[in-house]
Parts: structure tokens; sequence; C-alpha cells
């Protein structure tokens, strides 16, 4: 059922170099989730995974299919764009549920609320 074998030697490595890129990022976003101490530093590691992971698995995609289909298939980029969209969305989200739940608590490793605020302008 596979349609590999119609591939183009060139497009075959090009789609899997590209897709190899994008596992090796996840890869390191994972390492960087499991080497990471804070909550806020594991953060921070998987969205960059995510990101640029993703976006190199979605262009592998995107060459193959079109290749394959011998016209240009974009509906991956719609999947680009909403991960790029919601994962910051959703560091954000639960960087500031964790920063509040930990200022409630007191612990003493969180920044006071005033470093964040901007001084007042005269």
């Amino acid at each position: 059922m596979s349609h590999a074998e119609n591939l183009p030697a060139w497009a075959a490595l090009l789609t899997s170099a590209l897709v190899l890129i994008g596992a090796g990022l996840t890869l390191l976003g994972a390492i960087g989730t499991l080497r990471f101490r804070s909550f806020f530093e594991r953060v921070h590691a998987p969205t960059l995974g995510t990101s640029w992971g993703t976006g190199s698995i979605l262009l592998a995609s995107i060459i193959c299919f079109t290749v394959l289909e011998s016209r240009p298939v974009v509906q991956e980029i719609l999947i680009g764009v909403f991960i790029s969209v919601t994962t910051p969305v959703t560091l954000m989200l639960l960087a500031r549920a964790a920063l509040y739940r930990d200022r409630t608590e007191g612990h003493g490793d969180v920044p006071p609320r005033s470093v964040l605020r901007r001084p007042p302008t005269s």
C-alpha cells in the first residue's frame, strides 16, 4: 500500500533528512525536559522541539506528497499554523498558572510582582 517506491531518490533523501532533523529536535526537547530542574526551565525545552521539529516534519511531508501527487500539497501548512499559534499560548498559560501557584504558596525562588511591573511614568 506504500507509494514510497514511486518517490524519486532526491525527494526520498530530502524527506528522510527532514524527518530525521525533526525527530532529533523533538528528542532534544524531550531530553531538556528530563535534564532541567525547575518547572519554568522544563516548560521551555519541549516547546522548541515541538515548533521546529514539527515544522521540519511537515516540510518533509509537503515535499513527499507534492512529488508523489504531481501537484502542490499544502494542507500541512494549516497544521503548522495551528501548532505555531497554540504552542506558545499554552506555554504562557502554563507558566502563568505555575507562577501564580508558587506566589500563592509563598515559594522563595519566585520573583516578586514588583519586578515584573513597569515603573510608573510621569
